[in-house]
């Protein structure tokens, strides 16, 4: 007899990724998490410190990343570093090729490979990140308590970022290229309302100053805004270039999947921030994760159930 299949394989090894591994382990099913790079842990580990994580206010990001990996490996998940290249479902199982040729296979599939998030592209952005220049208000906004922040964009993201700061910040910036917000026109409305929001449009930034950390911002008319905290929310690309010929997307390229991580597909779930959601944070993809897994527990056991 061949070696038996694993019961599931888990896309993405952040937050939401080893989340359902750790919850799939407790369920007793053989797991298997591909990683796109060596003990990765997700965009997490790029957040120089988490204060809304519940019980760990303040931990780093790169170390509550290696709690969530250690308890992965503790509950005997096994990984594999390598890039998915394709999947596709053949003779009941779900089968992954790796971008090196070795493939995969497994009996469900949690795909938990998360977003990259859009870049202004601009000189300073990469230099001062994470020092200064950020791109999640609801994580990093309370370092700029009582002080001035910028935010670029004009989309829903930017608004409600610049409406959730200005209840932290001095004053906030709200920085838009066009004329017109895509925003809501509520969420608009309301952020032209508050006292401490500026709304500049028709601005566009050409670089990000700074010494040890971002101290200003340069626009494309030669005007230098001193800032002191900068959040870019131009949007984000989930990472679902794969998953196109299996029609599970929405129109932006995010897994259609509800609460519970079931798709259209038998089998494959959606998990953290590739899932259609509003809310987009660790603990989110947690929840997303242990959700995920729970269900395809269940759904393997009647599969099995049925078979016998």
């Amino acid at each position: 007899m061949g070696e038996k299949t694993p019961d599931l394989l888990i896309i993405g090894s952040g937050p939401a990724g080893l989340t359902a591994g750790i919850y799939a382990r407790r369920a007793n099913l053989t797991v298997q998490i591909v990683e796109k790079e060596y003990r990765g842990t997700g965009q997490i580990a790029d957040s120089g410190r988490v204060d809304n994580y519940p019980g760990l206010p303040g931990i780093g990001g790169y170390e509550l990343g290696e709690q969530f990996r250690g308890h992965a490996e503790k509950c005997g998940v096994s990984f594999t570093e390598g890039e998915a290249g394709k999947l596709w479902r053949e003779e009941g199982k779900w089968k992954c090729r790796l971008e090196d040729g070795r493939v995969l296979e497994a009996r469900a599939i949690i795909y938990a490979a998360g977003t990259v998030h859009r870049q202004l592209r601009i000189p300073g952005e990469q230099q001062f990140f994470g020092k200064g220049v950020h791109v999640c208000a609801w994580c990093d906004g309370a370092f700029y308590k009582d002080r001035v922040a910028a935010v670029i964009g004009g989309g829903d993201s930017a608004v409600d970022a610049a409406l959730y700061l200005a209840g932290i910040c001095k004053k906030v910036l709200l920085i838009h290229r066009r004329e017109d917000f895509r925003a809501a026109k509520s969420s608009l409305l309301q952020a032209e309302a508050e006292e401490n929001i500026e709304i500049l449009r028709n601005t566009v930034v050409s670089k990000i100053e700074g010494t040890h950390k971002a101290e200003a911002i340069w626009t494309q008319d030669n005007r230098r805004l001193p800032v002191d905290g900068i959040f870019v929310e131009i949007g984000q690309i989930p990472r679902t270039e794969i998953l196109r010929e299996l029609a599970v997307t929405d129109e932006n390229g995010y897994i259609q999947a509800d609460e519970t991580g079931r798709t259209a597909l038998k089998g494959f779930y959606g998990a953290g921030d590739v899932r259609t959601k509003s809310l987009r944070q660790v603990i989110t993809a947690a929840a997303d994760g242990a959700n995920a897994a729970v269900l395809a527990a269940e759904d393997l056991r009647r599969t099995t159930e049925k078979e016998v």
